[in-house]
């Protein structure tokens, strides 16, 4: 399989499976446990935790995509709950659980995470702060499952800081792409105050920075053979085929 191919097959399911995960109710109910306030705090706190102690500009800048209105309530929520590093290591032990209960049995885990980790460890994490402190949490051995899913979240915050940076390079704010991703209302659920309509003159340089997200992640696609590549985009959707229609 081609590198461009195998990145355009696996981008959605990743990133969908990742999407399914942090709107699980169930994912909710890790946070109540832990102590977070019903809300964002858990959200916010765990995914971003691994930034440290940031201000919330710093978290709002790095993350880029969501809007103040939810990373600014949900960061500050999170703080009296816990320090930024455990929150981030409970964030991805729910990452574990989830993982355990919604991949499929019969798929080859360990097979998958040679090369799931193969591809992260071949990424620069240069401007790529959030995905740097995601690869950098520990990840168990001895939960293969659990680990894969670590892995597909892992993998799915390298694209997420790849997009943000191919966005701001095309000329985009991180608001309008959202805006042109999801929509004006996705938008204020997502946290952007009074969304407007972009300019439709601007889409273009939306699909360019796709492609440009792309070409950012090719090189650690070009550490796989083409068979690997074919192997992994295979994998990926057997790992995420209870993915909701």
């Amino acid at each position: 399989m081609e590198i461009f191919d195998c990145i355009a097959a696996v981008a959605r399911p990743l990133h969908d499976f990742g999407d399914e995960f942090m709107s699980d109710e169930t994912t909710a109910a890790v946070g109540l446990r832990a102590g977070f306030p019903p809300g964002r705090g858990f959200y916010c706190r765990g995914r971003f935790g691994v930034l440290g102690e940031a201000p919330v500009p710093v978290v709002q800048a790095v993350q880029g995509f969501l809007g103040p209105d939810l990373v600014t309530p949900g960061w500050l929520a999170g703080r009296p709950v816990m320090p930024a590093g455990e929150a981030a290591a409970c964030y991805a032990s729910a990452v574990r659980e989830w993982g355990r209960a919604h991949i499929p049995r019969d798929v080859d885990v360990e097979h998958f995470n040679r090369l799931a980790q193969q591809l992260i460890d071949a990424a620069g994490t240069d401007a790529l702060p959030l995905f740097a402190g995601w690869r950098a949490q520990p990840c168990p051995a001895d939960d293969p499952v659990g680990a894969a899913m670590q892995r597909i979240h892992v993998l799915r915050e390298h694209r997420g800081a790849c997009h943000l940076a191919a966005v701001r390079l095309s000329g985009l704010s991180a608001r309008e792409a959202m805006i042109i991703n999801l929509g004006v209302e996705q938008a204020d659920h997502y946290g952007w105050p009074e969304p407007q309509p972009v300019a439709a003159a601007l889409v273009p340089r939306w699909r360019r920075a796709e492609n440009v997200t792309d070409e950012l992640q090719a090189p650690l696609y070009a550490t796989l053979t083409d068979r690997q590549r074919a192997e992994f985009a295979q994998l990926v959707g057997a790992l995420t085929a209870g993915l909701r229609p």
